[in-house]
């Protein structure tokens, strides 16, 4: 059995809803009222996006950034 690490975002949406997202995969996100719940729902939805993509095929992901954006007001 092989053990992976996986990145994970988590977010929270305008109703107040936790929304995750795995970037490895393409289309792979979910949610929850809570954050436990948004996380396990979207282990479900990787161990379906594993049955169906190879580790090979996988996105590469680089790591995060800040950027800056200054608004005109």
């Amino acid at each position: 059995m092989k053990k992976l690490h996986l990145p994970i975002i988590i977010e929270m949406d305008e109703d107040g809803y936790y929304t995750v997202s795995c970037p490895l995969f393409k289309g792979c996100h979910s949610y929850g009222e809570t954050i436990d719940e948004a996380l396990g729902n979207i282990r479900e939805v990787i161990e379906m996006c594993l049955e169906e993509t190879e580790l090979e095929e996988l996105n590469k992901f680089i790591g995060f950034r800040e950027l800056r954006i200054v608004q005109n007001a």
